[in-house]
């Protein structure tokens, strides 16, 4: 891989910003592209077939900027396209499931692990046939929380509405005895607080983002060390009105995003 080359990212909306909020964290000198599907979010509603040709359709997009990893910074789009995209393209793909599972079962004490996501992402099972494929003998427990998504984009995050909201969706939790809870969606980082002040300090949370940018790094380790000799470039694009997306960016990226340019797809 050359290291000059950029690390691409795409997510069905802004969501997938939490993501490269991460992987900025982990790889500070990496030059990044990220794209947004606006146009066809959410993906939670689409076919297998739909979300998997979008998938595709954003990956060769990244592809022809030359990048050198691509990262599936959504959670429907790692549940049912990444077998086609580690097939189109050949450069490592880094998803948000593997790697959270993972994470999760060498976490876990007592072999009982919670999963939070969109419906979509819990009616797949994606997270728990995958991580039962690392131990039959674990329990998993989903649970979906349809709420989290508008209420991280309406900034309500630590209010008396997201509070009441987690402790109905996590209720179930405190029957099941989880000790480790992966947060299955992109934009649950931002209720982390307000999620872990309902299920207290006992209990591990698994951030699926974190670790798809701890997974990365562990993959680009190999190349020689990129010096940050300029300020890293940051590439935003849209398949909407950026206007949106310049509002909340901030909010799940926790920077300023100073351009973002549309682009029609495919």
């Amino acid at each position: 891989m050359n290291n000059k080359k950029a690390i691409g990212i795409f997510d069905s909306g802004i969501g997938g910003l939490t993501v490269l909020h991460s992987i900025i964290k982990a790889l500070p000198a990496e030059d990044t592209i990220y794209v947004g599907d606006t146009a066809r979010v959410p993906y939670g509603t689409k076919s297998v077939t739909a979300v998997t040709n979008y998938s595709l359709e954003i990956g060769r997009f990244l592809e022809k900027m030359d990048i050198k990893a691509l990262v599936v910074a959504c959670n429907t789009a790692s549940a049912v396209a990444l077998p086609k995209l580690k097939e189109a393209f050949n450069i490592p793909v880094i998803d948000m499931i593997d790697p959270a599972a993972g994470n999760a079962v060498e976490t876990t004490q007592n072999g009982h692990i919670g999963v939070i996501g969109t419906e979509g992402t819990i009616k797949s099972g994606a997270y728990e046939n995958k991580i039962k494929t690392f131990g039959q003998k674990i329990e998993v427990t989903s649970i979906a929380c349809p709420l989290f998504v508008p209420l991280a984009e309406e900034g309500w995050i630590d209010n008396d509405v997201a509070l009441a909201a987690t402790r109905i969706y996590l209720e179930p939790f405190k029957r099941s005895k989880i000790d480790t809870l992966i947060l299955g969606c992109t934009h649950y980082p931002l209720l982390k607080d307000t999620i872990r002040e309902v299920i207290g300090d006992k209990i591990a949370l698994i951030d699926s983002g974190e670790t798809a940018s701890l997974c990365l790094k562990e993959i680009l380790k190999s190349e020689k060390k990129k010096e940050q000799e300029t300020v890293p470039r940051r590439s935003y694009f849209v398949t909407d009105t950026p206007d949106r997306f310049l509002r909340l960016g901030k909010r799940f990226l926790g920077d300023e995003i100073d351009d973002v340019r549309h682009i029609d797809i495919p």
